[in-house]
């Protein structure tokens, strides 16, 4: 209860972060001339005292810095020790997730009148970066959270916010979204379909792949709504299904190759019944709604990924430090410090772009182009990093115990979910030459 306490306190200053800053750099600039030293770094990662480029980020005031230690924190005490257990089962617990809204590290964006935290979405960006320094990728909580919780926000009528928003801040509700179909991956291709029926819709269809499906209590579906529309973007909807719905059937639990923790499953939807009141803003208008938020949704996946690149980083180096070859450590050799500076360099060079795009995004000047070149780059630099930083480590690398390992196969989904890099230079690519 401290943190949710501590950040309600901190809230001015998670809001007015600019401001703060402008006073910080100004006070920082008086006090160089004075003759003082400079400000204590800021403790942005998980081994803040051996990164040479800690101190380069500029995006954090002193507010965000106290938010960091409590979710570090909530990741080493509640997260790391049960982290293997969970893998075992496929799903995390239940209690986890009421951990994190009690501490405040779930609905940190959603508005504080609507039951959220109400803070802004550099604190939102400290929850995904701690949970990647702690090396556990089974919560769930960017998704639900950061991915989800938007569309009931920004476009739920007052009935459906006061409805479900409590409860998933509090996580006592877990969310998913269902947009993938089997054999369909891009939603003008969607062929879940809801009818009317009188008042009601009838909603019929499956999805797979859908992250938190197998715990979820509540299910943004994307569905077809009107097949005589102009072109498929026009006749999409979205609607809520609860979990225990009548004919909404969870299939198996999927079984990955990575991100062993975080419960996958197949949804399946049998002439489900829905009141009117199911259906989320307005018909039709459901395209338009995903195209919205889905920057937001690919900027959550570049900041994981530069803060995994960084783990991994400083997991190698702590390695190459201490493994003796050839009667030295290998940092000794010269191929292991030209790979480590050609790595440095371009995690450097991605954590700059990603809070240059995450600024952006606080002043809501982010365009869809930018986000999905953030996506496409950083999880195309983790696998990089993560394949060279698999390579020193040797035939120890391969190791499930060592944490590289898991780093390695969980970073291969990256380049593949919320749109594959493949759409995302399509995307990128047609803004280029779009003519005006």
């Amino acid at each position: 209860m401290f943190v949710k306490k501590l950040s309600k306190v901190c809230l001015v200053g998670l809001r007015n972060v600019s401001g703060r800053n402008q006073a910080a750099v100004r006070l920082y600039s008086e006090a160089q001339g004075l003759g003082c030293p400079a400000p204590p770094t800021r403790p942005e990662t998980s081994s803040a005292a051996s990164l040479m480029d800690i101190g380069t980020r500029r995006i954090f005031n002193e507010d965000h810095d106290i938010f960091r230690r409590s979710a570090r924190r909530f990741f080493q005490e509640e997260v790391i020790p049960y982290h293997a257990e969970w893998e075992k089962a496929g799903e995390v617990s239940r209690e986890v997730w009421e951990k994190a809204g009690e501490q405040g590290l779930l609905a940190v964006l959603t508005p504080a009148e609507h039951g959220g935290v109400g803070a802004d979405v550099l604190s939102a960006a400290i929850v995904w970066e701690e949970q990647m320094y702690s090396n556990c990728t089974g919560p769930g909580f960017s998704l639900h959270s950061d991915i989800i919780m938007p569309y009931i926000s920004n476009y739920g009528s007052e009935q459906q916010i006061q409805r479900f928003v409590p409860d998933m801040a509090a996580g006592r509700c877990i969310g998913a979204i269902g947009m993938t179909e089997p054999g369909r991956h891009d939603l003008q291709g969607v062929k879940t379909y809801a009818k009317r029926d009188g008042s009601d819709w009838i909603l019929n269809g499956n999805k797979v792949f859908i992250s938190n499906g197998w715990m979820s209590d509540l299910v943004v579906v994307v569905a077809v709504t009107d097949r005589e529309a102009k072109s498929a973007a026009h006749g999409i909807s979205l609607f809520l299904v609860e979990s225990g719905t009548k004919g909404f059937q969870k299939g198996r639990k999927l079984e990955k190759i990575g991100l062993k923790a975080q419960d996958t499953a197949e949804l399946f939807f049998e002439d489900v019944r829905l009141p009117a009141d199911a259906l989320l803003g307005e018909p039709n208008k459901g395209f338009y709604y995903l195209m919205n938020e889905l920057p937001q949704e690919r900027l959550v996946i570049a900041g994981m990924a530069v803060a995994s690149c960084e783990f991994m980083f400083e997991e190698t180096r702590n390695y190459v430090m201490q493994r003796k070859a050839f009667g030295k450590t290998i940092a000794d050799l010269q191929t292991v410090q030209h790979t480590l500076a050609e790595l440095k360099t371009e995690i450097c060079m991605g954590r700059v772009f990603f809070d240059n795009c995450i600024q952006l995004h606080a002043e809501k000047r982010l365009d869809a182009a930018t986000a999905s070149m953030a996506k496409y780059w950083t999880s195309d630099l983790q696998n990089k990093v993560a394949t060279q930083c698999l390579q020193l480590h040797g035939g120890w690398g391969y190791m499930w115990e060592y944490p590289i390992a898991k780093a390695f196969v969980d970073s291969r989904i990256q380049p593949i979910y919320g749109g594959t890099n493949e759409i995302m230079k399509e995307l990128i690519g047609r803004c280029i030459v779009r003519r005006k």
